[in-house]
């Protein structure tokens, strides 16, 4: 009989812009697609993993010369620093692929003179807003309440070129019921902003090529125009498998992708504009598109330009690479941010590794070496705890199943280690200490023992997933080998022979010192990275508006307020309602300083407002006024805070 194929899995993650060194917050995304990798592997999928570097744009161009070395130059360094991440953290993808790859320009160039020739995309001239950082075009409507960038808050500038456009208002309905009819988005919390940001003012046509810069693949029909970088990086995806090229031969077998991976902040390019290019292309769309948050850092999105960056490297080498991987995915639920500090990571390993699995572990293969002598007989007397901890251990295939359909790897584990506390609880329910002290009580004890080895073997099969290295140690310490470790078995209690025997080896997670442990890991950190004395940072600032004369300054009515009452309005990410004490009976204020305060940090606060504005209404809340705040050069806002002995009601003149 002919092997029947395997079924295939095709997961990707978006491709990495090259803009600096990685840090943490790089890091989720691969390891969650490298571990739902290895489940679906362990499933018995046929699985295509795809990660690689986004290597063109202005941005790159820019940085480029300011290092004196080429654009290829300088990416070339930061994706091998890319690949040692991702090696060091035990990244096992199947194909990566750069963007700057003779095989992806060839099928980049393809796909856009296919849609031009199908009438899809037309030259015109681009007159509106970018932001360099993003490489994102936006209009008027969609930038922020500080005319800034909606996704870095970072200000825009003013472009005008001759361009190409893609029509895309063509599939706004498609896209729409792709959005709100079908399972494509993860989680589904996400469609509301897309529709109604989006979709529902109408679609806008999409700029897909640049003239100002030439780092980029040329349209081949028109000298001077490069592509635009998110035709280009979007493109990867299908390139990747052979799509307009003879370089890879894959994409019968692995297209439609079965999940794309992304952080929230690209969301948009892959829910709406990914979409649109398959659907003129006539392709099929992806099944899942799964939409994660931020790692943050004191509630700020990890970057190197506010200086929060977390060197994954020291982290790996300190505590191992498994301990990382664990604690990324188990802190951050799909859709959510997660903060990260290192105290807040020390303490998930001490209890969920160190005093939950590890002690589950170092327990029970020490109670079996010393009451059997490693080797458990075969001899057995059941207990009414027994099948409870069995059934548990072995219904956690289903759930599993479930939850990794939903891309809920934090889910995965929580069920993981409900098993792991129910295992040490049942070591305290049956006293397997005091049962080795009665030599009538020996089968008992062996059928206890026989019970924890069996459930740590059931949760340390989909556990390899997300710890790959560790968990093969912990096969070796239970006596389990490569035929008790197969995915089949998590649903099958009795798998590890009667007569089991355990191999005594080293404390998997030592417990950790969290106060000694801060101090030297922020030791390390300084020697690492030295403190530099702060430099001026350099800034542009925006043109002066035009003159005005002292009568028209004196209209504006400027007064000292003190915050009451702070909130987040809830229809928006970036609104801030605030009550003010205005000396004047109170009143309102909505404003767009959300990314960068907490409510509670601002009440208390004396502010300088703008008393005599327009009222006006913010996602539906009414504001009465407007809060004087600045630019920072980073794309930062601070609200201007005045001196404390000023009373409220106080006019600024």
């Amino acid at each position: 009989m002919p092997e029947t194929p395997k079924k295939s899995y095709y997961i990707t993650t978006p491709i990495y812009y090259p803009s600096g060194n990685p840090h943490i917050g790089h890091c989720y995304t691969t390891v969650a697609c490298d571990t739902i990798a290895r489940l679906r592997r362990m499933q018995g999928f046929d699985v295509m993993f795809l990660t690689g570097t986004d290597e063109h744009g202005q941005k790159i161009e820019q940085k480029a010369a300011e290092a004196g070395v080429t654009p290829k130059e300088y990416v070339d360094e930061i994706v091998e620093t890319f690949k040692s991440l991702w090696a060091r953290m035990n990244i096992r993808y199947d194909r990566y692929i750069r963007t700057t790859d003779d095989y992806h320009i060839k099928t980049v160039q393809k796909i856009f003179r296919e849609l031009y020739d199908r009438g899809y995309i037309y030259k015109g001239e681009y007159k509106g807003k970018y932001c360099t950082p993003c490489e994102s075009f936006w209009t008027q409507s969609q930038l922020d309440e500080n005319g800034c960038c909606p996704e870095c808050h970072r200000p825009v500038a003013e472009a005008k070129e001759e361009a190409y456009f893609m029509k895309m208002s063509p599939f706004a309905d498609r896209i729409e019921k792709l959005l709100t009819e079908t399972d494509y988005l993860q989680p589904k919390t996400r469609v509301v902003e897309l529709v109604n940001n989006f979709i529902k003012p109408g679609l806008e046509d999409l700029c897909v090529s640049r003239t100002s810069f030439t780092w980029g693949i040329p349209v081949d029909f028109d000298e001077g125009h490069v592509i635009y970088v998110w035709m280009d990086a979007l493109s990867n995806y299908i390139s990747a498998l052979g799509y307009e090229n003879d370089t890879y031969s894959d994409y019968d077998t692995f297209w439609p992708a079965d999940l794309h991976m992304v952080a929230k902040d690209i969301m948009r390019f892959h829910a709406i504009t990914w979409p649109a290019i398959l659907m003129a292309l006539d392709l099929p769309l992806p099944k899942h598109l799964a939409v994660h948050g931020w790692i943050t850092f004191n509630g700020q999105k990890m970057s190197k330009s506010l200086g929060n960056v977390v060197d994954p490297f020291l982290l790996a080498d300190r505590y191992g690479a498994d301990a990382i991987r664990y604690h990324i995915l188990r802190e951050m639920a799909l859709g959510a941010d997660s903060s990260f500090s290192n105290e807040i990571m020390i303490n998930r390993i001490n209890s969920d590794l160190a005093n939950g699995l590890g002690n589950l572990i170092s327990r029970t293969v020490a109670m079996a070496d010393k009451y059997f002598g490693s080797t458990l007989p075969s001899e057995r007397e059941s207990g009414a705890l027994d099948s409870e901890l069995a059934e548990m251990a072995t219904g956690l295939k289903g759930k599993l199943e479930e939850l990794l359909d939903k891309t809920q790897l934090n889910q995965i584990l929580i069920e993981i280690f409900q098993v792991v506390s129910r295992a040490n609880k049942y070591i305290d329910e049956t006293t397997p200490w005091i049962l080795g002290k009665d030599e009538t009580k020996k089968a008992r004890l062996a059928t206890v023992l026989y019970h924890l080895l069996e459930t740590i073997r059931i949760i340390s099969i989909p556990l390899s997933t997300f710890m790959p290295e560790t968990m093969p140690k912990v096969w070796e310490q239970i006596g389990a080998g490569e035929a008790e470790t197969q995915y089949d078995t998590i649903g099958t209690f009795g798998v590890l022979p009667q007569n089991v025997t355990v191999h005594k080896g080293k404390i998997l997670f030592p417990r950790i010192d969290v106060e000694k442990e801060i101090d030297e890991l922020n030791q390390l950190i300084l020697q690492s990275h030295p403190k530099e004395e702060p430099k001026e940072p350099e800034f542009t600032p925006q043109p002066l508006e035009p003159e005005i004369d002292i009568e028209q300054f004196g209209t504006v009515d400027l007064r000292v307020a003190k915050v009451v009452e702070c909130e987040k309005v809830k229809k928006s990410k970036k609104l801030l309602r605030l009550q003010l004490d205005d000396g004047m009976g109170g009143r309102q204020v909505v404003s767009g300083i959300a990314p960068w305060y907490q409510p509670e940090d601002l009440i208390g606060k004396k502010i300088i407002l703008v008393a005599n504005l327009k009222p006006a209404k913010l996602c539906g809340v009414e504001s009465c006024g407007m809060i004087c705040a600045s630019d920072m050069p980073n794309g930062d806002v601070k609200v201007i805070f005045p001196d404390d002995a000023l009373p409220v009601g106080a006019k600024i003149r």
